[in-house]
């Protein structure tokens, strides 16, 4: 099934059943018609199942169990919510996590609980704990968070699991893959067995599917594309390069300058590279941002929030810090190292083509990347095992991605000067001029009594003034190693 948007013909969310208060949030938000996973899942959802849903990245998978979530948990006639936690969304990453926790707070706008607003909260590391520990005393509804935090904080006694009514797991095979699974399972030991769960993952490896037998009941799997879809890409156009390492960055300026080219993704594989490419692209004039595990998580909140409001339009990322990014106008991916195999490259340009929008992916394959291209390649079926020679000035590269003739490797002026940052002649400008005939003090009292009119520089090394105005020579001490020899 396409994951193009929903036409006419298909429902609204208020005729799938969802409570008004929901619906005029969502639709305040430019959203009135579910996208395919959302009109598969919400009915079974709705009526309290448990359930599997499998899309690939961008099919809107937070509100098919967002939706859901909000709306059973604020009309249940025999628990009302009492400011311990209800329902729990667990994700891998801090990026996803302020991303699901931002669409359930749209969604939530107008849910109210007696005389209060619904509240829901972000648990993640990389920030202190105080924050989140004072939010949960105070009362949450709906928590959203990482499993490492939610397992301290729950753990340390500050985040009460056992009220739970409702479980989610986002994302699951970016869990198993970021080695999260024993956390996870130490949670599921902390909540009622009486509860509604539910499990998204774009992929289904084995270890997940145990996982969901071990703590879903008789889950519904709902695909919402055919098994093998995820990795075609129906709206992606996909081309691949062979690329000279030396060359790769003079190819992706070019590629910037592409017509009709929004915002951009570049996938690396390493942070050193991200952050070198990143570096090297300021240089050349683009507006661009990095986001990878050397960064802090305050920088790379910035450079998210710069992504997502234009500020940049070029993100730098690996693939763990990419987890969690989820922003529809993407126009462009760009592999700049190929990923570690077939799953990743599916993560990866699934962050375009997104919402019903087309996209262009572009992967650059290294002479030494050849072989694993080739597993890739055939997994996925893409036809393109060895990929044609191309450079910088390669007439291929211009007439397929539409760049311009005259492109070239910059486009104007350094964006993020470091000179500018760290200037070294105005840090020196901005010290004290270094007076060489500095001020002797002879218990705790000045021994050099310099009028403000006198010169700064004396001329003889050898004299100084004295309490009396009278020249005085310097006393000269003999050096230890002398004064000891003497000895």
């Amino acid at each position: 099934m396409s994951p193009q948007r929903m036409t006419h013909l298909n429902p609204t969310f208020a005729e799938l059943g969802v409570r008004d208060e929901i619906v005029r949030a969502l639709s305040e938000d430019g959203k009135e018609h579910p996208f395919a996973i959302q009109e598969l899942t919400m009915p079974m959802a709705l009526a309290g199942d448990d359930l599997i849903g499998q899309a690939r990245t961008g099919m809107g998978k937070t509100l098919a169990f967002g939706v859901p979530l909000l709306q059973r948990i604020t009309t249940d006639p025999d628990r009302e919510l009492s400011g311990i936690p209800r329902a729990l969304v667990v994700v891998p990453t801090r990026e996803l996590c302020l991303q699901v926790f931002s669409d359930l707070e749209i969604a939530a706008k107008y849910l109210t609980v007696g005389d209060r607003k619904l509240t829901v909260t972000s648990i993640y590391g990389g920030r202190p704990y105080e924050p989140q520990i004072e939010a949960l005393q105070k009362g949450v509804d709906v928590v959203v968070g990482t499993p490492g935090r939610l397992l301290d904080l729950a753990q340390q006694g500050h985040l009460q699991l056992g009220g739970l009514s409702m479980l989610v797991l986002d994302e699951a095979d970016e869990m198993l893959d970021l080695g999260f699974l024993p956390d996870i399972e130490r949670i599921l030991r902390q909540i009622p067995s009486e509860r509604q769960a539910m499990l998204f993952s774009a992929t289904m490896p084995d270890p997940i599917i145990t996982l969901a037998r071990t703590f879903m009941n008789q889950p519904t799997h709902i695909r919402a594309e055919a098994p093998h879809s995820a990795a075609t890409h129906d709206t992606t156009e996909q081309f691949a390069y062979r690329a000279h390492a030396l060359d790769k960055i003079e190819m992706v300026a070019r590629i910037l300058q592409a017509e009709g080219r929004g915002a951009t993704m570049i996938f690396t594989r390493t942070k050193r590279t991200a952050q070198k490419v990143s570096d090297e692209l300021a240089e050349r004039g683009f507006k661009v941002g990095a986001v990878h595990g050397d960064l802090g998580q305050g920088a790379r909140e910035k450079s998210l929030k710069a992504f997502r409001t234009g500020d940049v339009d070029v993100l730098v990322a690996t693939d763990v810090a990419a987890r969690g990014i989820d922003i529809d106008d993407i126009t462009h991916v760009i592999n700049y190292q190929i990923p570690e195999d077939e799953q990743a490259y599916v993560h990866r340009i699934g962050r375009t083509g997104r919402a019903g929008k087309t996209g262009i992916a572009v992967t650059l394959v290294d002479w030494d990347e050849l072989p694993r291209w080739t597993m890739i390649d055939k997994a996925l079926g893409l036809n393109t095992p060895d990929p044609a020679e191309t450079y910088s000035s390669s007439p291929h590269l211009f007439e397929e991605l539409n760049i311009p003739p005259d492109a070239a490797g910059t486009i104007g002026e350094p964006r993020k000067d470091r000179a500018a940052k760290r200037p070294p002649a105005e840090k020196k400008a901005d010290r004290p001029v270094r007076n060489r005939n500095r001020r002797r003090t002879r218990g705790g009292e000045s021994v050099a009594a310099h009028s403000p009119a006198a010169p700064a520089d004396t001329g003889s090394p050898e004299a100084e003034e004295g309490s009396d105005g009278a020249p005085r020579r310097r006393r000269r001490r003999r050096p230890r190693k002398a004064a000891a020899s003497t000895g």
